[in-house]
């Protein structure tokens, strides 16, 4: 291990910003590393044999380039799918991030949680299990949108949303049986925390929004206790495919002084 070594985040896009946010807090001293699958962009709405290839194939190519000393999956969608043949793949600790049911179960008061991810995310077992696990006696509404993540995009670029966009988006959740119960909200896409203004504005009634964030945190910061860090390069976001306008900006809101396509 080196000083130096940064800490490697990676998503479709650029949700993985809601997850650079709270392990920044955490950890100011430490380097990181953005990596956006723009090519690929969006997970969600592929199917998940490509993604269970895509995932290991490119964090392995990243791994090599840049010698990360820890990696977060910071995509619901592809640590749902892709995170034991990652953790399989490559010799370097990973955190995944997964829905948080458990969190969410544990303030429930009505027992009625709304799952709010991609199609893809929703639909997997990894959900089935954790939903088993930490809220059996729960009523669990699960909801996919990709126009959620798309608007989350958008936003970052600076801009304006369509009036209701968001609202109409998350309808058929609340409008699901049970749904006007729901007294907690799983953000499972590292994209729809950067929505948490509209999202609130968009349920007429006062819910809790749970994401992973500051569980991820406080995991990096266990993993890496006791290592030497040392800050001698700026911290850079790396893109398989385009850069949107009015990404940059963003990113440099984020700390990533560095934007390169690769």
């Amino acid at each position: 291990m080196h000083a130096d070594q940064p800490i490697l985040f990676f998503d479709s896009g650029v949700g993985g910003l809601s997850i650079v946010a709270p392990v920044r807090m955490a950890m100011p001293q430490a380097r990181f590393v953005y990596a956006a699958d723009s090519a690929g962009f969006p997970y969600g709405t592929r199917d998940e044999a490509e993604i269970a290839a895509r995932v290991p194939a490119l964090l392995g190519r990243l791994a090599e380039r840049y010698r990360p000393r820890l990696i977060v999956i910071a995509c619901n969608t592809a640590s749902t799918i892709a995170l034991g043949a990652v953790r399989a793949a490559l010799d370097v600790p990973i955190v995944g991030t997964v829905p948080a049911i458990k969190p969410a179960a544990e303030r429930s008061m009505t027992r009625t949680i709304g799952v709010l991810g991609t199609a893809a995310t929703v639909r997997q077992a990894y959900v089935d299990d954790l939903t088993a696990r930490f809220a059996s006696d729960c009523r669990v509404i699960r909801h996919g949108s990709a126009d959620l993540v798309t608007l989350a995009e958008a936003k970052l670029r600076g801009e304006p949303l369509p009036a209701g966009a968001v609202r109409n988006a998350i309808a058929p959740m609340l409008a699901a049986e049970g749904g006007d119960a729901i007294d907690t909200v799983v953000l499972a896409c590292t994209h729809f925390p950067l929505l948490a203004d509209e999202l609130a504005d968009a349920i007429p009634r006062p819910v809790t929004f749970v994401d992973g964030g500051a569980g991820i945190a406080r995991r990096v910061a266990y993993l890496t206790a006791g290592q030497a860090f040392v800050r001698d390069q700026p911290d850079a976001a790396v893109f398989t495919g385009a850069i949107g306008d009015g990404l940059p900006i963003a990113l440099q809101r984020y700390g990533f002084e560095t934007i390169e396509q690769w």
